[in-house]
């Protein structure tokens, strides 16, 4: 839980966003909100005055996800800084006059942030951090934060809404609320939100009066608040707009026993693992607002193996411990639940040497079948995408065909998120946190079936109707 704690006195600006951005003491600093707030040209100004102030002290990267973002960063650098400093395309850095130096390049993956282990930085500057659809090589990034010469120490970064990170980031700072600081309990660093709007730097607007219409032009009306409001409770470019909490997510119910149940898990080690329960709805019933039609498929239940508190890092729990994970979830009063079938990520199949973790979860007691892994239509054959998409539309009559328990949060957290992959539209961006994702795909693609006989007490609608209470889940 992030603990409030009280800015400096001064730190909301007389004079702007930029200058919040500038002198706010925090550790963690995060200017977002509308394209063209002056964002960038804010933290190439706090370095100089950064420079300014400690000289040949002062060590700062600013990193960008490409390297063809990196050049409009260069570009603005170079014209601000004018003869203050000096860019060193060999080097990739602007070599100010009284010693200081401000390091450009590109950061992509986990493997990129761990070439800066030893470097020794006191400003780090994340360009557009929406970007990254996971926190982790950024994060990494906060290691190489020293000085042995007593420079005060930052990272500041800017973003937009929208992008493959936008809902990590809204969590991580961005539901704080503006100018208001937090301290992480688990390290002690300071984080806090600076909002970026257009009407904040006057003078692209003077220079070029038809911005706003550009901007009203670029796209969707979502797009548009986003990017001219800073609106981050929209969500641009989301890979299923069908999803609606309101329509899907459903409070838990008791499970009759002769529903088909079955299971679906995506593997993971570093990064997390996801396994969701399923049930086959046999009749058609209502719940409380929502109409459950026969064939639709539920998650009642679903383990997602993260650290707690880290943005997508798995639990690197070996396969015979998750296995045994399953069968406790699966056993109440000593009985196991009647699982139809599972399904499992292909890849848990691979034998490179010793048995796979496929046949290691089944030697313990939790068994599955290689999961169907088409992840897009092709060849007059519906891909996973297009499955998980006509469920969430429904059938004809407007009825969902699948719904998901309250308690699996995860699911309901990053199902919202996916984006489109800027390559290939017509699947997922595989940068995000899309681990739930795929067990859901597994499931939609493993032809749940209806039960052709239950015990006649069973299939009575009196009972039925009266087992639907809430209760507390194992």
């Amino acid at each position: 839980m992030n603990v409030a704690v009280t800015v400096q006195p001064g730190f909301v600006p007389q004079r702007g966003p930029q200058t919040a951005f500038i002198n706010c003491p925090c550790d963690i600093v995060i200017f977002g909100g509308a394209r063209g707030g002056g964002k960038t040209h804010g933290s190439l100004g706090d370095f100089w005055i950064h420079a300014e102030d400690y000289g040949e002290f002062a060590r700062g990267l600013m990193v960008r996800k490409t390297r063809e973002d990196l050049k409009d960063t260069i570009a603005a650098g170079v014209t601000m800084f004018g003869s203050a400093a000096q860019w060193k395309e060999k080097g990739g850095y602007f070599q100010f006059l009284n010693g200081a130096k401000l390091y450009c390049a590109y950061l992509e993956t986990d493997r990129d942030a761990e070439n800066y282990q030893g470097w020794s930085l006191t400003r780090v500057y994340v360009e557009e951090l929406t970007q990254y659809g996971s926190g982790s090589p950024v994060f990494k990034l906060l290691a190489c934060l020293r000085s042995a010469h007593g420079v005060p120490c930052q990272m500041k970064c800017t973003c937009n809404p929208g992008g493959p990170g936008h809902h990590w980031v809204k969590a991580w700072v961005i539901d704080l609320g503006p100018f208001n600081a937090v301290t992480d309990p688990e390290n002690g660093l300071t984080r806090v939100f600076i909002p970026s709007r257009l009407a904040d730097n006057p003078k692209l607007l003077e220079n070029d009066p038809g911005y706003i219409n550009k901007l009203k032009a670029s796209g969707s009306a979502q797009l548009v608040r986003a990017w001219l409001e800073g609106d981050w409770n929209v969500i641009e470019g989301a890979f299923f707009p069908e999803f609606n909490t309101a329509r899907h997510v459903i409070p838990p119910f008791v499970v009759p026993d002769w529903w088909t149940r079955f299971r679906s898990m995506d593997w993971g080690s570093a990064k997390p693992f996801s396994i969701g329960w399923w049930t086959v709805v046999q009749e058609d019933f209502r719940l409380g607002q929502h109409a459950l039609p026969r064939g639709a498929i539920v998650r009642y239940r679903e383990w997602y193996g993260a650290q707690p508190g880290r943005q997508n890092e798995g639990l690197k729990m070996p396969a015979e411990a998750v296995a045994k994970g399953i069968v406790t979830r699966e056993t109440h009063a000593g009985a196991r639940e009647r699982i139809a079938y599972g399904v499992l990520d292909p890849a848990a199949f691979a034998v490179i040497s010793g048995p796979s973790i496929g046949e290691t979860m089944l030697r313990h007691g939790a068994p599955f079948r290689r999961a169907d892994n088409t992840r897009v239509s092709r060849d007059k054959r519906m891909g996973g995408w297009d499955q998980v998409r006509a469920r969430l539309v429904g059938d004809g009559d407007g009825r969902p065909m699948i719904f998901f328990f309250e308690t699996c949060r995860d699911l309901i957290r990053t199902l919202p998120m996916m984006q489109h992959d800027q390559h290939r539209a017509e699947d997922v961006d595989t940068d995000g946190e899309d681990h739930a994702v795929d067990d859901l795909r597994y499931a939609c693609l493993s032809r749940p079936y209806i039960q052709r006989m239950g015990r006649e007490e069973d299939r009575n609608p009196y009972l039925i109707a009266n087992a639907f209470k809430l209760h507390e889940l194992r």
